[in-house]
Order: C-alpha cells, then sequence, then structure tokens
C-alpha cells in the first residue's frame, strides 16, 4: 500500500505521482482530485491544501498517465480513454491508497472520469461526486477551442507545459489529438449519469469556452441522485482558479452535508 504523504504508486501498469495532504483515510473521508485534460499534480497548485482545510477531510492528487512526472501515456489514446481511465485505472488508484470513503472531485476530462466511474463500477466506498466543468458529449465551440489549443502549442504552450510535463508532448498530443478525432464528434457518455447513486455538486463557470450549461443541465435532468448546482459569474473553464473562495465554500457545505448524513445514518442503526 502506497504511504500516506506523497511518492508514486502503479495504477493500469504506469508509475504515477501522486500526493496526499489532510486528514488520513481512517479518520476522515478523502477527496480523490481528478485533474483536466493538460492538467498534473504540480497545476493543482494550492488547492489541494485549501481544500484540505476547508473541508476538515482528506486530499488526494495525482497524475494520469502521460502528466506531471507519471509515466508517459501510450499514444494514440483511444477515443474511449476517459472511460478506461474510470474504470481500469481509478479503481488502483484508490486501492494502492488504501482510501475506506471517497469524494470524487474532477475538473473537465477529471469530472467525466469522475462521473463515469460512479455511473459504470459499482463501489460503495464513494460518497459524493464533485464535477467541475464536466463533459458528457461533444459540443462544436469546445472542439474549435481544441483546434485552437494545437495552435497554441506550436506557437510557445509546449514550452510552458514542459515547466509541469516531463512530456509536453505526450500529454498534449495524447489529449489533443483524441478529441479532434473525427470519430470524436459523436462521443457521448451522458448514459452514464442515469446510473449514479450518490449526491452531486456540479459546478460551471458562466463563460466556459469548452462547454455550454447543456453539460449540467444533462446531469440535472437525468439523475436520479440529489444534484447541487453552482453556475459561476466571471468564470471560464477553470472554477478553482478564477473564483476559488466560491468553489472552496461550495465543496466545504457540499462535504458538510454529506458528512452529517452519513453520521446521521449510522446513529439510526
Amino acid at each position: 500500500m502506497a504511504r500516506w504523504g506523497q511518492g508514486r504508486l502503479t495504477a493500469g501498469g504506469k508509475s504515477l505521482e501522486y500526493a496526499c495532504r489532510g486528514r488520513e483515510p481512517g479518520a476522515a473521508p478523502t477527496i480523490v482530485l481528478l485533474h483536466e485534460g493538460l492538467g498534473c499534480l504540480a497545476l493543482w497548485r494550492d488547492f489541494p491544501e485549501r481544500l484540505a482545510q476547508a473541508t476538515g477531510l482528506g486530499v488526494v492528487a495525482f497524475s494520469r498517465a502521460g502528466y506531471g512526472q507519471s509515466d508517459p501515456a501510450d499514444l494514440p489514446r483511444p477515443l474511449d480513454y476517459m472511460t478506461r481511465e474510470a474504470i481500469e485505472v481509478l479503481p488502483q488508484v484508490i486501492e494502492a491508497l488504501g482510501l475506506e470513503r471517497v469524494i470524487l472531485m474532477g475538473h473537465s476530462d477529471g469530472a467525466t472520469i469522475a462521473a463515469e466511474y460512479a455511473g459504470r463500477v459499482e463501489d460503495f466506498r464513494v460518497r459524493g461526486l464533485i464535477l467541475m466543468a464536466p463533459h458528457f458529449f461533444t459540443e462544436p465551440m469546445g472542439l474549435a477551442e481544441i483546434a485552437k489549443a494545437r495552435d497554441a502549442f506550436d506557437a510557445g504552450l509546449r514550452d510552458r507545459m514542459a515547466k509541469y510535463h516531463r512530456d509536453p508532448d505526450n500529454a498534449f498530443l495524447g489529449w489533443n489529438e483524441a478529441w479532434l478525432d473525427p470519430g470524436f464528434r459523436d462521443w457521448d457518455v451522458s448514459e452514464v449519469i442515469d446510473y449514479i447513486r450518490v449526491p452531486v455538486l456540479a459546478m460551471q463557470g458562466r463563460d466556459d469556452q469548452y462547454g455550454t450549461l447543456a453539460q449540467i443541465e444533462e446531469i440535472e435532468g437525468r439523475s436520479y441522485a440529489p444534484v447541487d448546482v453552482a453556475i459561476l459569474d466571471e468564470c471560464r473553464h477553470a472554477p478553482h482558479v478564477e473564483q476559488p473562495e466560491i468553489v472552496l465554500d461550495a465543496v466545504a457545505a457540499f462535504t458538510d452535508r454529506l458528512t452529517r448524513i452519513e453520521a446521521a445514518r449510522v446513529e439510526v442503526v
């Protein structure tokens, strides 16, 4: 079992970097952070520490294969790479860290992976989902922005990414080429919403350049589980970066409610 703190673990046949903050699994639920399509452990910056302080819970962040200092991903990524991350890799991360009660919190691709895990994997350790700017289906405006990102990569983004990713080409191309594959235009995993059975907090910036509020409306309309929604003004695709105080307050309120509900159930039993 990987130690609480920081280090490397093996999941999906790859060595992945991770870091833990806050209370250990035996003492409190653990929030598992799942980064965006170009994110990594380091790019969460001080957010994991602030999240642990705001909620009083444990927080784990890790870099998926291809990102940060984790092993490179095998390219090209399959078009169902988010589904594979959810059902093949994330269970091994949770097991390697010995997590007992889990709240999955994802951003962008990471939010999709979190939702897919909850909808596809029967895991009673998962107590709730926090989804920031999730993707359930493609939208033309989002694909257009991803095409622009390719131009930005060639114009200097690669050098900036090299500060955080040991192989920026692997990180960027694995994401960008999958999304821009013609076959990805019909990608749609919204059916997983029908199988989510834990409370959800869904957040999105009103000015998100990668997705419209139709993504949030999809989970509101289809979920059988309770869904809290926060639409953030003056915010684009990264709520935790652009409106961190609002996000921390919303997450703290959500996790506190989950904790109180669970405590009440235990008392009744």
